[in-house]
């Protein structure tokens, strides 16, 4: 495969894993417009993030199977197609319940792309190289939680909030035409993969059984528990506490993203230097410091805007170094069923992220404590697992 047809890949799949990003952040600037419009507040709106976190996390453990059996493609254009029409019915939502409902159908459908994507980097690229091509592909997926919320905020503003969920409608069959047009198959049908229940749950225990696996998969998903706390806590934070308009606040998410983008790029290049578990322990420090500085401003009375734009910053620039190696570090031990490593990945990484949203629901205090405490918590997580397993590799 020459350069050209590996960047070509890489940009189909950095532009399906956008698509998940795009769900989240483009309508986080329309949040209240969603409350005033469907007679709600704005904490029910939040369980539209928690109803797509429980999506994926399920959506991710269905499809893991099915990319090992049939293949990537098929599975891949049939779940674009269900997330077609979710979109479509989110637009048309009557009440908060019925966009609750259709928000998890969307991630039902929109979560393949997750799967399919790490397994075709897992298919076609050697171990050495995996962590910098997950950088590399976080880098184009990294376009969409740039400029996602400051459309969103534009959409909202001009048209109202439904007109979101017509764009990614329209997102989503130009997906559907360059997976089926541009997208070579990178496994083919494979029978030996069982879709009966008993042996799909125990393809997922033998896989959970690697150590390996188990530390980094965990680390990653409370590194992205980390980040969905930011996800579901800084529309409030911003706009309400601290004043940011609609429109602001699409450039302060935007900012944030691109410093979320510009630590993995800058972890690429750090990996031709240090191993990707070196890098990993590093940064797991770093962050750590970065949350505690968070909470001691917050409790010491000295957190404002301007301080609380640079740590936001800061604790998003590291994550972009921890995201992609944790990722490499959980498949390194997978070949023949790196479909089900990713899809396992995928799902324990959503999950973390409806659970930090659920929490962020549920402690809303009218304050940006729940968020800083989570956010904090989940530094402190991070780095007892990556200390942990380097304590254990040293033994």
């Amino acid at each position: 495969m020459t350069k050209r047809q590996q960047y070509i890949i890489i940009l189909i799949l950095g532009a399906i894993a956008a698509l998940g990003p795009f769900s989240i952040d483009m309508y986080l600037p329309g949040f209240s417009a969603i409350a005033k419009d469907l007679n709600t507040d704005v904490a029910s709106v939040g369980l539209t993030l928690t109803s797509y976190f429980i999506g994926i996390s399920v959506g991710q453990l269905i499809y893991g199977p099915l990319v090992d059996r049939y293949g990537r493609k098929k599975p891949l254009l049939i779940g674009l197609f269900i997330y077609l029409v979710a979109a479509l019915g989110c637009a048309l939502s009557p009440s908060i319940d019925w966009l609750i409902a259709l928000r998890l159908i969307l991630a039902l459908g929109g979560c393949v792309g997750m799967v399919a994507s790490r397994a075709i980097v897992r298919d076609i690229f050697p171990v050495n190289e995996t962590a910098r091509v997950f950088s590399t592909l976080l880098l184009v997926m990294g376009i969409a939680p740039i400029i996602a919320p400051t459309i969103g905020g534009y959409v909202t503003s001009a048209f109202g909030w439904k007109y979101i969920f017509i764009i990614l409608s329209a997102i989503s069959a130009v997906l559907i035409l360059l997976v089926y047009r541009g997208l070579a198959e990178t496994k083919e049908f494979d029978p030996t993969v069982s879709l009966k229940p008993g042996k799909v749950a125990k393809g997922y225990f033998e896989v959970l059984k690697n150590r390996e696996f188990l530390t980094f998969s965990m680390a990653g998903s409370v590194t992205m528990a980390g980040m969905f706390t930011y996800i579901t806590g800084s529309p409030f934070v911003l706009m309400e506490i601290y004043g940011f308009s609609e429109t602001e606040f699409g450039w302060i998410f935007g900012l944030n993203a691109f410093g979320f983008i510009a630590g993995s790029q800058v972890n690429r290049a750090w990996l031709r230097k240090r191993s990707t578990e070196s890098i990993s322990n590093i940064t797991a420090v770093i962050l750590f410091l970065v949350g505690c500085v968070l909470t001691f401003a917050h409790f010491s009375n000295i957190l404002n805007a301007p301080l609380l734009l640079t740590l936001l910053f800061l604790f998003l620039f590291f994550l972009g170094f921890l995201n992609p190696n944790t990722t490499a570090l959980a498949l390194e031990p997978f070949t023949k069923n790196a479909g089900v490593a990713s899809a396992l990945i995928g799902s324990l990484r959503m999950f973390s992220g409806a659970v930090a949203s659920a929490l962020i629901s549920f402690f809303f205090d009218g304050t940006e404590l729940p968020m800083i405490t989570i956010m904090m918590s989940c530094a402190v997580i991070v780095l007892i697992l990556t200390q942990y397993y380097k304590s254990k590799a040293r033994a």
